[in-house]
Order: structure tokens, then C-alpha cells, then sequence
């Protein structure tokens, strides 16, 4: 068992060391500007061999308004970890201890095999015994269905907003046991996870077409906004892990850029979406679509829509038509709400052998706040974000001149077409015939999804560019809702 030394001194400290680390981190928001840490919370686990400290620490960074909380797991040793050099946080002196070695602790399987055998327990940690922030403990939310001990892990490289672990496991009487993925949140904010909730509870309705919940670990933090409560949320997720398999975007490039079709897959696809929001519905509920919401979509277009002309000014002259589009949803009948994935398009899917197309990563659209993410939504917006993202497929094939010299000069955008008609008759053939309103309602929220889309590749990716700008010019010109 690991002892902590109170009252001990450390040069430098971990605020210091973490405050130094966190600009280079993929996952810091505040892009450019220094971070002010506070500490807010943070608890420990135990190493059993006592060689290891682990502590998670929980900072608000002051340098963005309102604060943004993150979450730094930290293992301390006396030594260097082996192989973990791209890893280090830095080192420090602590005056009982000696010289310390500080990681990045998704990197250090120690923390990583304590965080599985919390969730996976329904353990809880231990005390972060600290005298500024919260200490209060996490607790792990196990489903049942798998259990097992961390026998080597691997850190995913290239995500942008968490850390998640591959991890191989272990039976407790020391056979071999079902690997699975545990995302670590860096970003964690006072609520409900979408990402848990909904992938929880479509594992708890008995959907395949999810990869299975596994469990998740809770925490508590001070309010950063200094109200003296306590915040509640989700700060990691272990869920099943597929190996070997390609996502439908790589898979529909492929067939894109070849010519192949793709139609009877895309259908596939219009099917289990289906199914999803079917199952969403039945087990999460659905509501009567206010008038407020309904104000709040007109309101978020237009916020779109000005940020869309702000990086093209040339779309400013398609205000009319933006506005007649938008003025058709009060000639619409709304169907009721219910969650949904949110951010949904042909990366989220996996293409698992024997098992068709699964859907992961619930957790809505990025740069939308967790308030509008967890809300009922339509199930329209996730029907838009597909057939935007058959338009993308197209439009990279175009960019990058892979389409096929036997076939058209426009066989991407053919491709596209076909592929998007053959998605909403798949969807329909489960969920009912869009009708004109359903039709006019994903119209407009290909609109919406078309705008973000402007607004991220003009900041992100200019050459790219060009696939939602004409995608905006071919929703506002088409004459009436589309098949």
C-alpha cells in the first residue's frame, strides 16, 4: 500500500508540471492561451504492489470563460516507466521521497488497472487527501456483463477530446477474458454523459448494433463558477472493443473511388439506424416537440448560418432562400422528440463481420454545449448527418482524383446520390415512409449540418472547403422536398 506523505514538500509542483504539459495535449480547448489551473477534486487509486502513486486530479482552467474543467490522471515512480518516454509529464523532488517520474496515467498500466477494476467491481477509490478542491471519491457503475483484471494495455493515439485504452483481460481464475476500450474523458462537464447514457441503455434493451456497455466510473467536483456545490458526472466509459475491423467511411471510400456499388450496404445502413432510434424511443422515451424547441432549431440556423457567411461571404446572398427553407417549419407537423445519436455519420460505424453495421460514440456534435446534447432531439438530424457524409465521401474522391476513369465525369456525385436514396428507403423500410414533412425536416437539417460543416472546414481544412459550400447551393435550389 501506497503511504501519502503529508505535509511533504514538491519543487515543482503538480499544478506547475501539469499547467506546462496541458498546451501540447490534443484535448486542450483553450488553444493558444496558458492554462490557470485550479484544483477543484480529485481522489486516488491503490497500487497493490505500494510502489506506484495514482492520483486523479480534477483542474478548472480559469484562461477560458466560463471555466473548463479537465481531468489529469497522474501516476508518480521512482523510476522511469519503460517505453513511456512519449508519455512523461515532467519530474519532480519530493523531499521524503526523493527524485519522482510523473505520466500521464492512461499510459502507466497501474492507473490503467485500477480504473477497469473499479468500473468493473463497482469499487470505489480512494481518498484524494488534499487540502484545496474536493476529494470526494468515484464510484464504478458496472452493467454485469463482463468481468476480469487488466492484463496489458495500449493508449488509441489521434483522438481529439479523450484518451481511450485498449485493454487485454484476464478471467479472475486466470484464463482468458473479453478485451474491451475504456474512454477516458479529459473535458468533464456537470451532467449526464450522452455517450454512457445512450450506449447504456441500448445495451440494457439487448441492441447488437452497439458495442456493449461494460460500466463507467462517476466523480464529484466543486462548481468552478465558486457556488460552493458539488458538480456530478461521468469520467470514463469501458465498453466493448471489436478488433480488426474498418470503419463504413474507409469502406465507402473504397467502393466510392472503384465505382463499386454500395446501395445494398447503404440500405443496411438506413435499417440499423432505424433500428437504433426504434429502440432509443422504446426504451428512453419520446415527448411532444414544444414550441420552444422548435424555436430554438430556427434560431441555431441562423447563428449557423451567419457564421457560414462570415468564412464565405459569397453565401450572404442566399439569405432569402434561407430564410423560405426556414419559414417551411411552421407549415411542418413535428413529430415527437426523443435522443438520438447526434453526430452521426459514416466514421461512427463499424463494418464487424457476421454482425452488420455497429454504431459507437454517442456523445453528440462537438462544439455543441452537453445542455443542447443531451436534450430529445429529432431523429431527422441523424438521417441528415448520414446523407451528408455519403456527400463527403464523394466530394474527397473528387478532391483527391481517386474516381475511377472508367465511369462519368460526375461518378461521385452519382455514387452519392444513389447511395443516399438507397439509406433513407432502408430507413423507411423499418421505421415507416418519409412523408413530405419528414422529407422537408431532413432538407433543413442538412442545411444546418451543411452550415457547421462550412464553419469547421474554413478553420480546419480550406481545401476541403468546397464539398459543403456546394452542398448549401444544392439544398437551397432544390424546388420541394426530396426522396
Amino acid at each position: 500500500m501506497a503511504t501519502v506523505h503529508k505535509g511533504a514538500s514538491i519543487v515543482p509542483s503538480k499544478l506547475e508540471l501539469v499547467t506546462a504539459w496541458m498546451p501540447d495535449q490534443r484535448w486542450y480547448a483553450a488553444k493558444g492561451r496558458a492554462p490557470q489551473l485550479e484544483r477543484v477534486g480529485g481522489f486516488r487509486f491503490e497500487d497493490p504492489e505500494g510502489q506506484v502513486g495514482v492520483e486523479v486530479i480534477l483542474v478548472a482552467d480559469r484562461a477560458a470563460s466560463p471555466p473548463v474543467v479537465y481531468q489529469v490522471p497522474l501516476s508518480y515512480r521512482g523510476a522511469p516507466l519503460e517505453g513511456a518516454e512519449h508519455a512523461l509529464i515532467g519530474t519532480m523532488d519530493h523531499s521524503v521521497l526523493g527524485p519522482r517520474w510523473v505520466y500521464d496515467g492512461p499510459h502507466d498500466p497501474v492507473y490503467v488497472a485500477g480504473l477497469v477494476d473499479t468500473i468493473l467491481t463497482g469499487g470505489q477509490s480512494d481518498d484524494g487527501q488534499a487540502s484545496q478542491g474536493s476529494n470526494a471519491l468515484a464510484v464504478g457503475r458496472p452493467t454485469g456483463l463482463t468481468t476480469g483484471t487488466v492484463t496489458s494495455s495500449k493508449v488509441l493515439t489521434g483522438e481529439q477530446s479523450n484518451t481511450s485504452v485498449i485493454c487485454r483481460m484476464g478471467a479472475r481464475d486466470g484464463g482468458p477474458a473479453e478485451p474491451l476500450i475504456v474512454k477516458v474523458f479529459r473535458i468533464v462537464q456537470d451532467g449526464e454523459n450522452p455517450d454512457v447514457a445512450i450506449q447504456s441503455a441500448l445495451t440494457q434493451a439487448g441492441s447488437t448494433r452497439v458495442p456493449a456497455a461494460f460500466g463507467h466510473l462517476s466523480g464529484a467536483w466543486d462548481d468552478p463558477a465558486g457556488s460552493g456545490a458539488e458538480q456530478h458526472g461521468e469520467l470514463a466509459f469501458a465498453q466493448e472493443f471489436i478488433p480488426g475491423v474498418e470503419d463504413a467511411w474507409r469502406v465507402a471510400l473504397v467502393a466510392a473511388a472503384s465505382g463499386t456499388d454500395f446501395t445494398g450496404r447503404a440500405r443496411e445502413l438506413g435499417m440499423m439506424t432505424a433500428e437504433i432510434h426504434e429502440s432509443l424511443a422504446a426504451t428512453l422515451g419520446r415527448e411532444d416537440a414544444s414550441a420552444e424547441a422548435q424555436e430554438a432549431l430556427l434560431r441555431s440556423m441562423r447563428a449557423r448560418y451567419a457564421a457560414a457567411v462570415a468564412d464565405v461571404p459569397e453565401l450572404a446572398v442566399r439569405a432569402s432562400d434561407v430564410e423560405a427553407l426556414l419559414g417551411r417549419l411552421s407549415s411542418v407537423a413535428w413529430p415527437p422528440l426523443q435522443r438520438i445519436h447526434g453526430d452521426y455519420h459514416l466514421g461512427q460505424v463499424l463494418d464487424v463481420p457476421e454482425r452488420g453495421w455497429v454504431a459507437l460514440d454517442f456523445e453528440g456534435e462537438p462544439l455543441r454545449p452537453l445542455a443542447e446534447r443531451v436534450r430529445p432531439d429529432l431523429v431527422h438530424r441523424d438521417i441528415a448527418g448520414m446523407l451528408r457524409s455519403f456527400d463527403y465521401v464523394a466530394g474527397s474522391v473528387r478532391l483527391s482524383g481517386r474516381a475511377s476513369t472508367d465511369d462519368t465525369t460526375d461518378a461521385p456525385s452519382a455514387w452519392a446520390a444513389r447511395c443516399r436514396l438507397a439509406f433513407v428507403d432502408g430507413y423507411g423500410s423499418v421505421a415507416g415512409e418519409l412523408d413530405a414533412d419528414d422529407r422537408t425536416l431532413v432538407r433543413v437539417l442538412e442545411l444546418d449540418k451543411a452550415l457547421y460543416e462550412v464553419d469547421y472546414e474554413a478553420r480546419n481544412r480550406p481545401t476541403w472547403l468546397p464539398i459543403p459550400v456546394e452542398a448549401v447551393g444544392r439544398i437551397l435550389s432544390e424546388k420541394g422536398p426530396t426522396r
